[in-house]
């Protein structure tokens, strides 16, 4: 379930070993939207599924080589310190359009392989088999259902009642168009590359595309669903820049470009699975990604983990034993390493919204050195 960069690549991986495959997808088509902020891909996760998919050259062919510096700033826009990345070699992180990975991926499938227009609605246990019930009122039985379905998987639900909980920070995101015209103060800053602003328990992260356009997410830490509401009200520019100034007080007004040429802003309340979560494992059903272990984005882990997943439960249901072996032995290495990713995770969503988040952040990239 599922036609994330999680889910393509288990299907993919699958395939590889003859294995019969569906993916259900609730998007109508590959392009009914715009996909998000591009991806950095991790040596043993991302980078390490693509290759025994057979698609690193086409990944190469795709990525971001743009993409080799992070700026960080702080409120009012002046620089602390460019991040330099490491494309290639040990430690390499190359970056890649979310768009591109999916095409990819989806390309990399036998014709039919994916099911659009297909929300699943809910599921059950039928026999040995799970029943799948879509909204538009098709039905589906899967022999193994495997949700990749995201936070709010509906597959979850047979498997564990453990949700994922908010974290008590969201992002607002918004596109702008033509940025290089529309907004050319914030272009020049941004320096085709990716930013992020901190101060203030507050975070504005920018990113290129490749079309000119820039994406941008506005971090925000509350738990007053007045700032939500604020937020989903805001429709015309004068509106959002309302919300900004009422939300992000003390910063610069260089940011307002910003929302003034943003089309729609779109509030993404951050979730996160309790690092200590467990099931007892089933005999037809199983998780991986965000539908397993959501967690927020800065360690630039979730994709990496989804495609790690995709990788090692792909070996072990291509294996010759029980499927209820497969799964539970998957599930015990997934969860030993969820515990570790999801602390690291949360010790830096704390770091990046803490009063002092720019001199720590800086101090932490400073650390790194160039990777």
């Amino acid at each position: 379930m599922g036609g994330g960069p999680g889910g393509l690549t288990l299907a993919r991986l699958l395939q590889q070993g003859g294995a019969q495959i569906s993916v259900y997808e609730r998007d109508p088509s590959r392009s009914a939207r715009v996909q998000g902020i591009a991806l950095d891909l991790h040596e043993d996760s991302g980078l390490a599924a693509l290759a025994a998919a057979g698609l690193t050259d086409a990944f190469w062919a795709n990525h971001r080589p743009d993409l080799d510096r992070l700026r960080l700033t702080d409120s009012e826009g002046t620089v602390l310190h460019d991040h330099s990345r490491r494309m290639s070699g040990a430690g390499k992180r190359p970056e890649i359009e979310r768009g591109p990975l999916r095409d990819l991926l989806l390309d990399s499938l036998q014709p039919g392989t994916v099911q659009w227009d297909c929300k699943l609605e809910s599921a059950e246990s039928q026999g040995e088999q799970v029943s799948l019930r879509f909204a538009s009122g098709r039905t589906a039985l899967a022999d193994i259902a495997i949700g990749s379905d995201g936070a709010n998987s509906r597959l979850r639900e047979l498997v564990t009642p453990i949700r994922p909980e908010y974290v008590g920070v969201s992002l607002v995101e918004g596109l702008v168009p033509a940025a290089k015209q529309s907004i050319p103060g914030l272009w020049d800053l941004l320096g085709g590359s990716a930013l992020i602003a901190l101060g203030g328990e507050r975070t504005i992260g920018m990113g290129t595309k490749p079309d000119g356009s820039v994406l941008f997410y506005a971090g925000v830490k509350t738990r007053d669903d007045a700032a939500r509401r604020s937020c989903e009200l805001a429709q015309r520019p004068d509106e959002r820049v309302a919300w900004f100034h009422a939300n992000f007080q003390g910063w610069s007004e260089i940011w307002e470009p910003l929302f003034t040429e943003a089309g729609t802003m779109v509030w993404r309340p951050l979730l996160v699975c309790p690092a200590d979560q467990h099931w007892e494992p089933k005999s037809n059903v199983t998780l991986i990604g965000d539908a397993a272990h959501v967690i927020p984005p800065y360690a630039g882990e979730g994709v990496n983990m989804a495609m790690l997943d995709a990788l090692a439960l792909s070996r072990l249901l291509l294996s010759q034993d029980t499927s209820c072996d497969e799964i539970a032995t998957y599930e015990a290495e997934m969860f030993a390493h969820m515990r570790d990713m999801t602390a690291d995770t949360m010790v830096n969503t704390e770091l990046f919204y803490a009063p002092d988040a720019a001199d720590r952040v800086v101090a932490l990239f400073r650390s790194f050195g160039a990777v």
